[in-house]
């Protein structure tokens, strides 16, 4: 039963952690080699994609619109540009078009490279053609510059405080509510357990 009840905790604690690497975001510095727009069909692995962009209609299938990279180490990496709009993960992103110019202007070669810190979130998963989503693109000067994840280090400590403060008021209210008819059941069966003693010793005379 402890194996099961270890695996189980570790399951969720798995889940967790995913969630919130998929959902916080990210940041990769990269060199642009190019953007474009592919009709993509959604089939099962539709939950790894966002929503229509803001204003467009739904539909089965859509033009989605790509930004090509290079990794600071040499690897090829794809982002996929999507509104999240008022959805899930709230980025709240609305300027899909924008970020686009954005890189197309930011392309650049081999022999004079331009390095930007990309700003995603989600997984790239080739096996079911899954993209990470871009967010946001700012310049670095360097391509090992160091990128301090300020939003996930804010978020982390809130969500310790919060748990802090959960914690507490469950302590409390254990020791307010709880913990006393714990102790007056256990009064109680004390109380039972004396007297079927005393009544076990009558019928037997020990």
């Amino acid at each position: 039963m402890r194996y099961v009840k270890w695996s189980f905790l570790t399951l969720i604690f798995l889940i967790i952690v995913a969630f919130f690497h998929y959902t916080l975001p990210q940041r990769d510095i990269v060199r642009i080699v190019n953007t474009y727009e592919e009709r993509q069909d959604f089939g099962w692995n539709g939950i790894f994609w966002a929503g229509p962009n803001a204003g467009s209609a739904t539909a089965p299938n859509r033009d989605v619109l790509f930004i090509q990279t290079v990794l600071a180490n040499g690897n090829p990496m794809v982002y996929r540009n999507e509104d999240t709009g008022w959805g899930w993960p709230p980025y709240f992103k609305f300027d899909t078009a924008n970020l686009q110019t954005e890189a197309a202007d930011a392309v650049s070669n081999r022999d004079a490279p331009e390095w930007y810190a990309m700003t995603h979130y989600g997984w790239r998963i080739e096996l079911c053609s899954a993209f990470t989503s871009a967010v946001g693109l700012r310049p670095v000067v360097v391509p090992d510059a160091t990128l301090i994840p300020l939003v996930n280090l804010v978020f982390f400590v809130l969500l310790a405080i919060v748990l802090f403060a959960l914690w507490r008021v469950w302590v409390r209210f254990r020791r307010r509510r709880i913990d006393p008819v714990l102790e007056d059941i256990d009064e109680a069966s004390d109380e039972v357990r004396g007297r079927a003693r005393g009544l076990w010793r009558r019928i037997t005379g020990r």
